[in-house]
């Protein structure tokens, strides 16, 4: 009967040869999580500020309403009371539109940030990286050449 041969001493021997350096991989993956948590954070603020704003306005809204929502004397006061009405929310549109407009722009700036420091700081590990891989890959060639 024919045996299977275990190539477990291979692999094993084979995987020596070409060392791979866990430390940059745990680097890279803590270098992540940090840019994670930081993006995270961005968007969280965004978010919160956003709900704030969202719920003022609501607030100013309602408030207006009571004006429209009373009973008024003469018809033309209807009239008048709903255009003031719509001038009010017209012109608090603009403002609250404004300001969800700045959000928006702090959080591109701040994302843009995040971004460029970890590419920068991506680009120093992965040099890094390479450069000891290198050096160990040559040292394993010189090593076996050597036998």
């Amino acid at each position: 009967m024919a045996k299977s041969q275990d190539f477990t001493a291979v692999f094993k021997d084979m995987m020596g040869a070409f060392p791979v350096d866990t430390k940059a991989v745990e680097d890279a993956y803590k270098s992540q999580a940090t840019l994670a948590e930081k993006m995270s954070a961005v968007a969280l603020d965004a978010a919160n500020k956003s709900t704030e704003l969202s719920a003022k306005w609501t607030s100013e809204t309602l408030g207006k309403m009571q004006g429209v929502s009373a009973a008024k004397a003469e018809p033309a006061d209807y009239t008048k009371s709903m255009t003031d009405f719509a001038a009010a929310s017209a012109e608090s549109a603009a403002e609250h539109m404004a300001a969800f407009a700045e959000i928006a722009k702090k959080v591109q700036t701040q994302t843009m940030e995040l971004v460029m420091a970890s590419g920068k700081e991506m680009s120093d590990d992965m040099t890094a990286a390479a450069k000891k891989a290198t050096t160990d890959a040559t040292a394993a060639v010189k090593k076996a050449a050597a036998k």
